[in-house]
């Protein structure tokens, strides 16, 4: 008997951002699967199981999801934001391309949810009304040698850009990095948003230009966002400024 495999975005953390249908397929799953500090957004019920495991456990988790499904269970992956975006979709897909035929008969439906760059942006105006792009600073899955390669590319192109996985424990300097990277490239009044658990009770959101962005501003639950040359900046006198993007580019 195949069961069903859904891959659920809870979105950036307030309830309220949680789409509906990501609500109705943790409804009636049998399973619940995801990093601890996911699993617990989730509220217990009658007839749910709990399978808890650890970060960069991603390959494991997946394949024991892909393992409950194939048995019957109907099975929700959790994962912050976009489950598409760093995030378990790519993981359980993975898994089912390197792993036993069968899982490529489940029924898998991808479910997606509100990402933090989406979060933070509507935060501090439209910084993403052009051309933007996403990039996680963690080189536990690629050489630190392509972050930089990459990001160099998109600050030359004139992208906007959202930083993932910016800094932890284990990686104190890249952010560092990035910035002394980005400050050959872009000018010293480009905005830079420090967003600290966004839509949560504890959210901080602070707007300052790349020549005082400092690192030791992020945590492990910040996202950071990198205007582009062009991201304009509208003062206010008892606020925060909005930041936004024009949708237009000028001849060159």
């Amino acid at each position: 008997m195949i069961g069903k495999l859904f891959l659920v975005g809870l979105g950036p953390g307030d309830p309220g951002m949680q789409t509906p249908q990501a609500t109705a397929a943790l409804s009636v799953a049998t399973d619940l699967v995801g990093y601890g500090p996911y699993v617990d957004r989730v509220p217990p019920r009658p007839g749910l199981v709990r399978h808890v495991s650890d970060n960069r456990e991603e390959i494991s988790r997946a394949r024991h999801a892909l393992e409950l499904a194939a048995s019957g269970r109907r099975v929700t992956v959790v994962s912050s934001g976009d489950t598409g975006v760093f995030a378990m979709a790519s993981a359980v897909f993975e898994a089912i391309e390197h792993g036993d035929t069968a899982w490529r008969g489940i029924d898998v439906e991808v479910i997606p949810g509100i990402s933090a760059m989406f979060a933070v942006a509507a935060r501090v105006g439209a910084p993403l009304g052009h051309d933007f792009c996403a990039l996680s600073l963690s080189d536990n899955l690629k050489p630190w040698e392509v972050v930089t390669r990459r990001l160099r590319a998109v600050a030359d192109a004139g992208f906007v850009i959202a930083l993932y996985n910016p800094i932890s424990r284990a990686r104190p300097w890249q952010l560092g990095a990035a910035f002394a990277l980005l400050r050959d490239i872009l000018p010293p009044a480009t905005p830079v948003v420090f967003a600290t658990a966004v839509s949560r009770s504890d959210e901080a959101v602070t707007v300052v230009s790349l020549a005082d962005a400092d690192p030791a501003r992020a945590d492990m639950r910040t996202l950071v966002l990198i205007g582009s040359a062009a991201t304009r900046r509208i003062e206010r006198a008892s606020a925060p400024p909005w930041l936004y993007t024009p949708r237009s580019v000028d001849a060159a």
